[in-house]
């Protein structure tokens, strides 16, 4: 259970992949242009709630 185990996080870490004990990081980014067609559809909305 050491940095040759490669099931555990630590031996993921020293070689450097990915699985069930050391998942990836999720970063959504998003853009402008993105937030702004949002933006609008979530005013059509509560236009169309009103």
């Amino acid at each position: 259970m050491g940095k040759g185990d490669i099931k555990s996080k630590k031996g993921k870490i020293s070689k450097g992949s990915f699985g069930n004990s050391r998942p990836r990081k999720v970063n959504k980014v998003t853009t402008k242009k993105e937030t702004s067609l949002l933006g609008k559809l979530v005013d059509k909305v509560k236009d169309l709630v009103k």
